[in-house]
């Protein structure tokens, strides 16, 4: 092979040049870094890379989701290294549990899967009156969210199976009264304490930083004073919601609306009935229902010779809190109203026709139809105002969808200037100040959204100052921004910023001073307690801090009690804190408790501490590891 190569090395490098060559020309050396980085294995479960694009793309979906949740989360929090590692455990476990469950065939039955899609609110809501589901809409909604029902339906079988991993093992925890006792009686021990505060705002009159200093600290930390870049920007919005406020149906157009949808406008029918119910313990031996079935046999006996004291019966007889006064009526009520054996012998009955005695989670029922209201075909007047919103939402459903690919390929066409395809479509462009890569806390609207944040800022977009291509920022709604003026990230000079600093070294040696002295006393009152003069004891526990401060109680249910009194420093939100524990007690007598409630908690826990036991397992087994390196905790000094 050496040999060849040596032979024929014009040859080689003429191959090499048009292979490689090119790529460089189209991608650049930091286009081929770039591929290397994304294509890096960042961990691996079961023998399967994890890559760093993997990692990329679920810290981006995970921030998207996060800040649909809570839209005024500040938006640098994403951005740490313990974020960004924290997205890469969960996508670790998230892998490890699959695995584990493809390796034990842990997919969740059909049946189980039916049901589970069935008790989903969001689908549930699909269901017309008749119980039939929307096909149309349902397919609709998970289109604006790039599924189908079937990659939905498989999406949702894959969380169930991965559930059922740790299922068996969280859901057979159990923890007795004496255990929760066991665990619970030190963490709500109260510690009567004295508290003695060095706050850092009592020092800050003795601080008087000369200019030497206050340039010191800014040569020292010039970091903390960057400013990022930022851009002034103008935007425009397609949303179906502002679609849909601009259409007025025409009278003739919610007609025809009506006639085209008369079957779907038919009133369900509806039944009225009555019933007696005898209840059943669901523990009651097989001896005891016997007994009340039996008796209620006597009663549909009764009732079919004499049906006109149904009434009088259920009065005496039944045990409906909710009708037996009335005399067992249950009023008018459809399909779906009543639990399904009830609704089946209803639904299956004859006006005045008495049941035999039919069975369900609540008991023995016995069941007279009083009435029936058929379906009915409802008039347009009483229809209007629901068709009215269908017609709008159908339209603008369909104006959006023409809307998004005008949209889409002006805002790329004419990429110079959002003006275009705001005439076009006669949209508003928006204006916006000092807007940064990362949105600043408490933005809403399209500029917190991390895609267009990420176009806008993208290498083309901010040199050329182009449109962004259309950005999908939420259901049914797409954005295109660009950049009117820039300005890079920068240090400021000193003299622009000498306010900040001076407060920044004012607050952090007022801080310094504040715990030299409490430590200074500290030491002191450890030596010779008795010249210790400090505040009113109070008594504290995890449960009541008794306005204590959080660091404070922390470190006084920590702080060592085989020698009373015992001491401690902490440093707390605004200083610094000398802690004296002079007592320990059980919990108060009189402290509210739920022993039920605890012993859950507990059981809780342990379910959680098992679970993750059984995950360690798994990834032992699975020879599961995290190549990324972890980032470093760094812990302020004399930090507790």
């Amino acid at each position: 092979m050496f040999e060849f190569i040596r032979k024929h090395s014009k040859i080689v490098m003429v191959v090499l040049f048009l292979l490689i060559i090119p790529s460089f020309v189209m991608f650049g050396v930091d286009g081929y870094r770039r591929s290397m980085e994304q294509g890096a294995a960042v961990a691996t479960v079961n023998g399967a890379d994890i890559t760093q694009g993997e990692w990329d793309e679920a810290h981006r979906l995970t921030v998207e989701r996060t800040r649909a949740q809570s839209p005024n989360i500040d938006a640098r929090f994403f951005d740490t290294p313990a974020a960004k590692y924290a997205t890469l455990e969960r996508l670790v476990r998230e892998r490890t549990l699959r695995a584990a469950a493809d390796k034990y065939h842990l997919a969740p039955s059909e049946a189980r899967l039916a049901s589970t899609l069935q008790q989903d609110p969001s689908i549930a809501a699909l269901r017309s009156a008749d119980g039939k589901l929307d096909i149309a809409q349902y397919r609709q909604i998970l289109a604006a969210q790039g599924m189908t029902p079937e990659s939905y339906e498989a999406r949702v079988a894959s969380d169930m199976a991965l559930r059922q991993v740790l299922e068996g093992i969280s859901s057979s925890a159990v923890a007795t009264t004496a255990q929760a006792d066991a665990v619970l009686a030190p963490f709500f021990q109260q510690r009567n304490i004295q508290v003695a505060s060095f706050k850092s705002a009592d020092y800050v009159a003795k601080v008087q930083p000369n200019d030497a200093e206050l340039q010191a600290y800014y040569d020292a930390h010039q970091a903390v004073f960057r400013k990022p870049e930022q851009a002034d920007v103008e935007y425009v919005v397609l949303d179906i919601e502002a679609l849909r406020q601009g259409i007025v149906p025409a009278e003739k157009d919610l007609r025809d609306f009506y006639e085209q949808n008369q079957a779907r406008l038919v009133g369900q029918e509806e039944r009225r009935a009555s019933h007696i119910l005898l209840t059943v313990p669901k523990d009651a031996p097989q001896t005891e229902r016997d007994k009340i079935k039996a008796h209620a046999e006597q009663l549909v006996a009764t009732l079919r010779k004499e049906p006109g004291r149904f009434a009088e019966i259920a009065r005496k007889e039944s045990q409906d809190p909710g009708s037996a006064a009335q005399g067992g009526d249950l009023n008018f009520f459809t399909r779906g109203a009543m639990v399904k054996p009830f609704e089946d012998a209803v639904y299956s009955m004859k006006k005045g026709d008495i049941s035999d005695v039919v069975t369900s989670d609540f008991g023995f029922h016995i069941i007279q139809l009083t009435d029936i209201k058929a379906q009915r075909q409802r008039s347009f007047e009483e229809v209007r105002a629901d068709l009215e919103s269908q017609y709008r939402q159908q339209e603008a459903q369909k104006r959006f969808a023409e809307a998004a690919d005008t949209f889409t390929n002006t805002v790329y066409e004419q990429a110079d200037s959002l003006k275009p395809v705001a005439d076009k479509l006669k949209l508003t462009v928006r204006t916006a100040s000092n807007v940064g890569r990362n949105a600043a806390p408490g933005t809403a609207g399209v500029l917190a959204n991390e895609r267009l944040l990420t176009a806008l800022f993208a290498p083309d977009a901010v040199e050329k100052k182009r449109n962004t291509e259309a950005v999908e920022t939420g259901p049914s709604q797409l954005a295109s921004a660009r950049i009117v003026n820039y300005t890079p990230a920068r240090t400021p000079p000193f003299a622009e910023v000498r306010d900040e600093v001076r407060q920044r070294l004012i607050r952090e040696k007022a801080g310094e001073m504040a715990k030299k002295d409490g430590e200074a006393r500290l030491a002191e009152w450890k030596t010779t307690p008795a010249s210790a003069r400090l505040p009113a004891a109070v008594d504290v526990s995890r449960g009541d801090a008794a306005a204590q401060a959080p660091a404070v109680v922390a470190a006084a249910m920590r702080a060592p009690t085989a020698s009373l009194p015992a001491w401690v420093g902490v440093d707390t939100a605004d200083g610094y804190a000398v802690v004296r524990v002079n007592s320990v007690a059980p919990r108060a007598a009189n402290a509210k408790s739920d022993p039920t409630s605890e012993r859950m908690q507990v059981t809780q826990s342990s379910a959680s501490a098992e679970s993750n036991a059984y995950y360690e397992w798994l990834r032992t087994q699975l020879k599961v590891q995290i190549k990324a390196p972890r980032p470093i905790t760094i812990t302020a000094p004399g930090a507790n």
